[in-house]
């Protein structure tokens, strides 16, 4: 189980890249942080690409350092957590270099078609630590995924522009 939860984040971004990068890693485990772009049609203009940035830290917890840092450099931060799983001690440390750097917080729900996956009981756990997502009055954007389906996806990307485009973030 526990190499499985390793693999969830790796295989979201896997998913997110049209990539499979996870099943030639040992034991599901980055030990490097790695940057890449994609282009995202605009929600307003498909016709029109935005690239969205993404950062990948390592999950291991030899790693705090590194995703810490990792934080502070990111205009925006994904806090993965699994539908099936809940809110465990990975994604509360992530969630607490998010907020250390001060940067909004895009929650993606994973795993929600795996058994056990509950949203209802998910979005409580995030509540306990002050996470209020949409759905239960609050400003923090939530999407359920099912990173191994591609379910979601989409619209994960979606809301990672609009959050930008509130934000006015600006880049060449």
């Amino acid at each position: 189980k526990k190499e499985k939860r390793k693999k969830k984040k790796k295989t979201q971004v896997d998913s997110i890249r049209n990539t499979d990068v996870v099943s030639g890693e040992a034991g599901g485990v980055t030990e490097h942080s790695g940057t890449y772009t994609i282009d995202v049609p605009h929600p307003d203009d498909k016709e029109r690409p935005e690239p969205i940035t993404f950062l990948d830290t390592p999950g291991h917890a030899a790693f705090t350092q590194m995703r810490a840092s990792g934080a502070q450099v990111t205009d925006n931060a994904v806090l993965v957590v699994a539908a099936a799983d809940g809110v465990l001690p990975q994604p509360l440390e992530a969630l607490a270099h998010a907020r250390a750097a001060g940067v909004p917080i895009i929650v993606a729900i994973n795993k929600i078609d795996a058994p056990g996956a509950d949203i209802d009981k998910t979005n409580a756990q995030l509540a306990e630590h002050e996470i209020i997502v949409e759905s239960y009055g609050g400003d923090t954007v939530a999407v359920p995924v099912s990173a191994l389906k591609g379910d979601g996806i989409d619209d994960l990307l979606e809301s990672l522009l609009l959050v930008a485009e509130i934000q006015e973030l600006k880049a060449n």
